[in-house]
């Protein structure tokens, strides 16, 4: 054999690397050309229809379904009802034939009233029952003008109020002695710390409803990985660009705080939204209390690296609305657009950006008071207090 450092033709490369390829081509075309001898075909038919989202109109009821099942399927009956179920009239869009992975909705003119609970029941033309349950119907927000309006200010109440009102406790902040500098930036990292944790616990629970074939685990870890090892890359660069001056890394860590909470942000206003999308008005109600008295202890969290630095207080409104504005559009997709998938999606980007971030304030810290920083009982006693400022607001928020 030749050693590594040996040269090797062009055609050789070539093949080597699409010989696997075509020779694994061939062997699957053999195994389902020729078959193996075995009976491979179910003794049933293997049908699934999992409900991606129910919209409530004034004698109307839209199932927007999703086929996650092995094989095609046909819609032949709908049901409405609670305790006992009559067969409706239905329309399904595109075509009452859906293929795997497909998408439709069953349109079923329905007289529901206000505030009672149904069960939609879909039957397969092979007799397969799928159902999804109500517990109180509620007509589902419109798209338009007056909604739309109304939503996003739910979300500036939210999510860029009180991050902004956090921001007013900088100048309170820079009056400290130094030695508390290093006590807020392990205060921000604790406040961190249990909003990675917290979106990552999110996600996993919204993980369970989404559908099977689009694996809810792995998107977690796609939207994790690349979150924390692209904001990495990026933050990096950025740091390259501006030659690490104190006083830029120091904004640059603010920013990335900023981001990181923002999409966390964005996960919460997922959750409200949805929750008056569904008509949970009282759940709905105590988020919006809850996240309020939680938000407000993140703008502390994104000016705590600037404390010691200089900025123009521009850099201020930009924080602010990069930290609390993904809320409103978090409101707007809750409302009108939910799925589980976008919810843990979007969950994992702001866990992975929330945990780069605290990755960068270590770095940040060790590289201005050494490592030793740490383990001090100023950083022991910050962080300490972080994780437990958010446990007390997290108490006021009630899902």
């Amino acid at each position: 054999m030749g050693s590594p450092d040996s040269k090797v033709s062009r055609p050789l490369v070539f093949a080597s690397a699409l010989a696997p390829v075509l020779l694994l081509a061939g062997i699957l075309y053999l195994l389902f050309a020729r078959g193996t001898g075995l009976y491979l075909e179910a003794p049933a038919p293997i049908e699934k229809l999992e409900f991606e989202r129910v919209v409530l109109r004034p004698g109307e009821i839209r199932a927007h379904v999703i086929n996650t099942g092995p094989e095609t399927l046909t819609l032949a009956q709908a049901q409405v009802g609670w305790i006992s179920r009559a067969s409706w009239e239905f329309e399904v869009a595109p075509s009452p034939t859906i293929p795997r992975l497909g998408r439709a909705v069953v349109r079923i003119p329905y007289p529901w009233t206000p505030g009672e609970p149904y069960e939609i029941v879909l039957i397969t033309a092979n007799n397969l029952i799928f159902a999804h349950e109500i517990e109180m119907a509620a007509e589902t927000p419109v798209a338009d003008r007056r909604m739309l309006g109304a939503f996003a200010l739910l979300g500036v109440y939210v999510g860029v109020i009180p991050v902004f009102l956090g921001i007013l406790w900088l100048p309170f902040l820079r009056s400290l002695p130094r030695q508390w500098y290093f006590f807020f930036l392990s205060l921000t990292a604790g406040l961190l710390v249990f909003l990675g944790v917290d979106a990552l616990e999110d996600a996993l629970e919204n993980a369970e409803r989404v559908p099977g074939p689009f694996q809810g685990v792995a998107v977690i870890l796609i939207g994790l990985s690349v979150s924390l090892l692209g904001l990495y890359a990026i933050t990096g660069w950025l740091k390259r660009r501006r030659q690490a001056k104190e006083s830029s890394t120091a904004l640059l860590l603010a920013y990335g705080i900023a981001f990181g909470i923002g999409i966390h942000n964005l996960g919460e206003g997922l959750a409200i939204g949805g929750a008056y999308a569904l008509g949970e008005f009282a759940t709905s109600f105590l988020l919006v209390v809850g996240f309020m008295v939680h938000n407000l202890t993140e703008g502390v969290a994104v000016v705590a690296p600037i404390v010691r630095s200089a900025f123009r207080w521009q850099n201020l409104i930009w924080l602010g609305l990069l930290a609390g504005g993904p809320t409103i559009a978090g409101t707007l997709l809750g409302a009108f657009a939910y799925t589980a998938l976008w919810a843990v999606l979007f969950l994992a980007v702001g866990a992975g950006a929330v945990f780069q971030v605290v990755i960068e304030i270590v770095r940040y810290q060790v590289r201005q008071a050494g490592a030793g920083s740490l383990v001090s009982g100023w950083s022991l006693a910050g962080f300490a207090l972080g994780l437990a400022v958010m446990y007390v607001t997290g108490l006021f928020v009630t899902v």
